[in-house]
């Protein structure tokens, strides 16, 4: 692979948007824009601010109100949605080629002219503790939560992306206009845009849409890379038939090189349906249906979880092969052989092939590695880095990363 693989265009407008097109023969474009901000970087009052102002910018500009804004997203006839994560928060849209521009349009109102009706304040926060409240009812997510909770004293990770009951109840247009003011700039945003327009003509548009769009001087919070605390806990829940196991790995301080392997090892670990957790917790031990890893390695947020779910008296037992596993891993007595590198480039080849092929996954890798300050064609480099990657390199990655775990076990309340 080599980086003409994609044809792609990176720039940064006058008022320091950045633009990133990408030509493509596709019937379905997409588009992504992805402001800078999310959980990570939001004062303790902050909490959940990021997310709730996702929410509002549907909620009306000063073109268009609640529901015509809303209408003219829904006639584009394709896919629309939002997300905020810990250090994003990304509108994105998929529709027929030919709606491009008009979904381009309907973007740059929403980010530039929202207008936070005072009227749909006071509903919004109550979608969003009705919300809150939904993902406490989630089992797997509130382990997540409680996991980070009791694994890290200062960090954001600690809370969730959604906030607190007590900051949402406390959010108002004031904080939300003032912060959304803020980081809601142009030198604080990306936009990457998959379609079978040429360059110069995606760029036509976008520079129209978006060139009056003012620069402001940005200044993000510095996020806290807090190693976990060492802790077990175990806490009670009421109406839940199983018990979760959660365990927490920060892995601050790896180069690049170890991090692919730590994505190898992970991936034999536990992300994959014949991994070495699944095998022995499900199919040897027949003590679990749900065992997975996961792993994160954005700039800002390195974690690795483990989780899976056991009826109470099996707890114990499955606390013990997890262990066994991890402590045989980096003995080296779990063997990997050559087979599972070979398996491994086989399985980066076609992620990549997929993302290429999804206008959809390619707008989003793109987005996203802009916003995290990442290369553009850093897969290609990975398929060349994953050639030189030895089974001694994953043995030593798996010694550095599990070690200290947080470890949270939640029980049936009785």
């Amino acid at each position: 692979m080599d980086y003409k693989i994609v044809d792609a265009k990176d720039i940064v407008l006058e008022n320091g948007l950045r633009v990133v097109t990408i030509k493509k023969q596709t019937s379905i474009a997409s588009i992504q824009c992805g402001v800078k901000i999310g959980a990570l970087y939001e004062s303790h009052e902050e909490r959940g601010i990021s997310h709730f102002i996702e929410h509002m910018l549907f909620k009306g500009t000063k073109n268009r109100d609640n529901e015509s804004l809303n209408s003219a997203l829904e006639f584009l006839g394709g896919e629309y949605n939002a997300y905020t994560d810990y250090t994003n928060t990304v509108y994105s849209v998929t529709v027929l080629a030919e709606e491009t521009k008009n979904a381009l349009s309907l973007l740059s109102d929403m980010l530039i002219n929202s207008i936070f009706p005072e009227e749909e304040i006071a509903k919004e926060k109550d979608v969003i503790m009705a919300e809150y409240r939904s993902s406490s009812d989630d089992v797997e997510d509130y382990s997540y939560r409680m996991v980070n909770n009791y694994g890290f004293k200062n960090s954001p990770l600690k809370y969730d992306v959604i906030g607190t009951a007590d900051s949402i109840a406390k959010f108002n247009r004031e904080k939300a206009v003032n912060f959304y003011n803020k980081y809601y700039v142009p030198n604080n945003t990306v936009i990457s845009v998959v379609s079978p327009m040429k360059h110069e003509e995606a760029l036509e548009v976008i520079r129209k849409l978006f060139g009056a769009w003012q620069y402001k001087p940005v200044e993000l919070i510095k996020p806290e890379h807090e190693k976990n605390i060492k802790i077990k806990k175990t806490t009670y829940k009421s109406n839940i038939e199983q018990c979760t196991i959660t365990y927490l790995y920060t892995f601050y301080g790896l180069d690049k090189d170890k991090e692919l392997a730590l994505r190898i090892l992970n991936h034999k670990f536990g992300e994959s349906a014949n991994s070495i957790l699944f095998r022995e917790l499900r199919e040897n031990r027949g003590l679990a249906y749900d065992v997975y890893t996961h792993l994160d390695t954005n700039r800002e947020i390195k974690t690795l979880y483990i989780y899976t779910a056991v009826k109470e008296a099996s707890v114990k037992e499955a606390l013990e092969v997890i262990n066994s596993c991890i402590e045989q891993l980096k003995n080296g007595k779990i063997l990997l052989d050559d087979e599972m590198l070979v398996l491994m480039k086989k399985v980066l080849k076609t992620a990549v092939a997929s993302t290429l092929e999804d206008s959809t996954d390619l707008a989003n890798y793109i987005l996203h590695q802009c916003l995290d300050g990442e290369n553009i064609y850093e897969f290609v480099e990975d398929m060349r880095k994953i050639q030189e990657i030895r089974k001694e390199d994953i043995y030593n990655v798996a010694r550095e990363v599990f070690v200290d775990p947080a470890i949270h076990i939640l029980k049936p309340k009785k």
